[in-house]
């Protein structure tokens, strides 16, 4: 029997976990402090990025990448009063929900269920990038009568995303999935 790379008996001094979506998926972050111990160990995925043994300073910060993009993290340990810690987790420098929020500005993300399989297809409006469970597509680009196409394939789906004006300046452009000739509803952020 194979073990996993961690196990929970080992893990005694977890103390927080976070979810965070990036672009190439949902990646789980655990961090452990130990306290008496000055152990501290940072999990991304099941897999230890991050070991310091007896760290005298129980206070401070631990940096890390995350994902294909290596999205920088930082988890900040601070006293609240006597032995309580608060433990935040930033990303690209930002409140874990403030990078949430602006990424619910900056991307537009699909859940689809085909051939058997769930898909996660993630649009950076910025870039125009666009990732498929975890990897960025190759894509083509293509303007069209009402504004642009951008064309992908999953197996063997045809896919593009259609970037259309609103006329709304405060709505901008609305991006919308097509598979197969079929509009995706999406998923809200």
């Amino acid at each position: 029997m194979e073990l996993p790379p961690y196990s929970l008996e080992k893990m005694t001094d977890l103390v927080a976990v976070w979810d965070v979506a990036l672009s190439d998926g949902v990646h789980k972050i655990e961090f452990e402090h130990g306290t008496t111990s000055g152990k501290r160990v940072v999990y991304v995925d099941g897999k230890e990025e991050i070991r310091k043994e007896w760290m005298f300073k129980l206070v401070g910060k631990e940096t890390f990448y995350v994902g294909a993009a290596k999205t920088k993290a930082t988890i900040n340990i601070d006293a609240i009063s006597g032995f309580a810690y608060e433990y935040t987790l930033e990303i690209n420098g930002r409140s874990l929900k403030k990078y949430m929020e602006n990424r619910s500005k900056t991307t537009n993300t699909w859940v689809l269920h085909m051939d058997g399989e769930n898909f996660r297809v993630v649009l950076e409006k910025d870039t125009m990038d666009v990732w498929c469970n975890g990897k960025k597509m190759e894509t083509a680009g293509e303007f069209v009568d009402d504004g642009t196409e951008t064309h992908f394939s999953i197996g063997n789906h045809d896919c593009y995303i259609k970037a259309v004006s609103s006329g709304k300046r405060k709505e901008g452009i609305i991006h919308t999935l097509i598979v197969d000739n079929r509009e995706i509803p999406e998923i809200a952020s």
